[in-house]
């Protein structure tokens, strides 16, 4: 039975949390409109089609209608059975891609009349709605990815899950706990707009489980360097001997650097320097409004050359090898391609992890490459002066909504659970802010015109072209990748001019197939020599290695990196050691 004592006493908190709750909404700050959403237009053309669609072939929409609403009626006379015999009487009739869902895994989805009635009208809604859409014909390709996407992201945030009433887990702990639970639960809600000003940002990880210096980002180095753009951290040796030629990472400056080492059993850095490989890692500034009028030719200069520049100083090399990941790997294309202009020969060799160059296939991520939405950006910078990491967080989130936004918020504020000590988590909530100059270049040339690839990129007084990258390269990409589809990453490489291209497909996504430590021996990968083929029948040619792809592309690196020689430490050269990796850029936060 119910703690009546206790129940009313939650009761009372949970109306002093509502008066807090409506205190903490009103200091939201206005948003463009372009970035919270679809705007009517969209709706608009989508009605339009559908009606077009319908008056044009009425029989086949009617058909859908007359199946769904024919479903729907069945569903309701099973659990008038099912409520009259006091069990369900009719088996389920899930729909397939629904049966492995996470969200309905409580048995009473299955067993009780309620939630089993709850749970198929809402498989049946989401069939209706994705058929329709998939249904309308005369509409553009790209009209109907957005419609498609914008479509799914409804159905989501409509799961019975979703909601109190309709979420069996979170009732029957609110019963076990008298209330408690859902009085945790606004307490943690109200906590996380408070912190947002306003706004509703769900806190995925325990925050004071980590802190980065401490328990993530510890690889022993120091800041060899800086400017307004970047810290260089050089790491310390673990080996009495290292290769000759050294290696610089440049991480996308869109998130932290420390995804590379979060800790010593995944840290692709510890790992590289256990190699035997002189490691520098660039760690970017988190931009203010005073970085506004900062571009990608700001980025190449100040970033990119000066830092191959400082590390052929330290080491007394001519060369060094690259890698770039993401919008980095895409950044570090556009330095070679203008380094092949200049005839400077400094990087021996290019990897690319996750990296788009070829953006005629926009992938999932091309949803927000519209020009109402970038239009919105656009109107945000000249504003704002830099694109917040707010925006950037929230879109990605949105590319997995129920991993890192519905999942997360009912755990927090219906279930009351604090958030989990999940480093991969923390780090992604440890966003950074752009310039907002670099943003629209990035959108507007890269991204919605492909002037790369299409070879009409002007900078430093050049043309850069796709063509113009020479160097070895060897590529990552991921097969599940939301943000950079591989097959679009292939069509890229296989653009460049290099004659020596290696491209390796890992299992998993955007951050899980690259963070792939071999000692887990979770993901594997593909290799295929020839680089010749269409996507699809490079794939169906490649053979499948179990296990990491590290290993192979240390050997790719190993074979690009020259002989033997001293280990070199930080405070080897006449650069002055500024401070311990992992430097204090990267422990700027956006919203102190």
């Amino acid at each position: 039975m119910p703690n009546a004592e206790k129940l009313n006493e939650n009761l009372a908190k949970l109306e002093e949390l509502t008066q807090r709750l409506v205190a903490a909404m009103s200091h939201k700050k206005p948003i463009n409109p372009a970035l919270e959403g679809p705007g009517p237009d969209l709706a608009m053309r989508a009605t339009t089609a559908y009606m077009t669609e319908l008056m044009r072939n009425p029989g086949k929409l009617m058909e859908q209608q007359v199946e769904f609403w024919g479903k729907s009626l069945k569903n309701y006379i099973d659990t008038q059975t099912a409520l009259t015999a006091g069990h369900l009487t009719a088996p389920p009739f899930d729909d397939d891609s629904l049966k492995k869902d996470r969200r309905f895994s409580n048995p009473l989805w299955d067993t009780h009349p309620y939630f089993n009635y709850i749970k198929r009208q809402y498989q049946l809604n989401a069939k209706a709605l994705t058929e329709t859409v998939d249904h309308i014909d005369g509409i553009d390709p790209k009209e109907r990815q957005r419609i498609a996407y914008f479509t799914r992201q409804i159905v989501d945030m409509f799961s019975p899950t979703n909601f109190l009433s309709t979420n069996p887990d979170a009732l029957e702990k609110a019963v076990q706990t008298d209330g408690a639970s859902l009085v945790r639960g606004l307490e943690n809600l109200v906590a996380d707009i408070e912190a947002n000003d306003g706004d509703l940002l769900v806190t995925l990880a325990d925050k004071n489980a980590f802190e980065v210096g401490k328990n993530l980002g510890v690889t022993e180095g120091s800041v060899v360097y800086r400017n307004r753009l970047f810290e260089l951290i050089q790491y310390a040796p673990t080996t009495e001997t290292v290769h000759e030629t050294p290696l610089i990472i440049f991480p996308p400056w869109i998130n932290k650097f420390y995804i590379l080492d979060l800790k010593e059993k995944n840290s692709l850095v510890k790992w590289i320097v256990d190699q035997g490989i002189t490691l520098y890692v660039v760690s970017w500034v988190n931009p203010d409004e005073s970085y506004s009028d900062v571009g990608l030719a700001d980025y190449i200069d100040e970033g990119y050359l000066t830092a191959i520049d400082q590390v052929k100083e330290i080491c007394g090399v001519k060369q060094v090898n690259a890698i770039g990941y993401c919008i980095a790997g895409t950044t570090l294309s556009l330095t070679l391609a203008l380094m092949k202009k200049r005839n400077d020969k400094s990087i021996k060799s290019a990897t690319l992890f996750t990296t788009l160059t070829d953006f005629s296939d926009q992938g999932e991520f091309g949803v927000f490459l519209t020009d109402d939405f970038v239009d919105g950006i656009e109107e945000q910078v000249n504003r704002d002066g830099i694109l917040d990491s707010y925006f950037m967080s929230r879109t990605f989130s949105f590319l997995r909504s129920n991993d890192l936004i519905y999942g997360p918020a009912i755990r927090s504020y219906m279930m009351g659970e604090a958030p989990p000590a999940f480093d991969l988590l923390y780090w992604n909530g440890d966003s950074t802010n752009l310039p907002g100059r670099m943003a629209v270049e990035y959108l507007r040339w890269l991204c919605q015109r492909d002037e790369f690839a299409k070879g009409q990129v002007r900078l430093f007084g050049e043309t850069l072209k796709l063509k113009d990258v020479t160097v070895p390269v060897c590529a990552i990409a991921c097969e599940t990748d939301h943000i950079a589809a591989w097959k679009a990453s292939y069509a890229g490489v296989q653009q460049m001019g290099s004659r020596s291209k290696t491209f390796i497909l890992s299992e998993s996504g955007h951050i899980a197939g690259i963070v792939n430590p071999p000692s887990k021996k979770k993901y594997g990968h593909y290799l295929n020599a020839n680089m010749k083929l269409p996507a699809d029948e490079w794939l169906a040619g490649a053979e499948y290695k179990e296990g990491s792809w590290w290993g192979e592309w240390g050997r790719w690196l190993a074979s690009r990196s020259g002989k033997q020689v001293p280990a070199r430490h930080p405070d080897d050269s006449s650069h002055k050691v500024l401070c311990d990796a992992p430097g204090t850029y990267v422990l700027a936060r956006p919203n102190p």
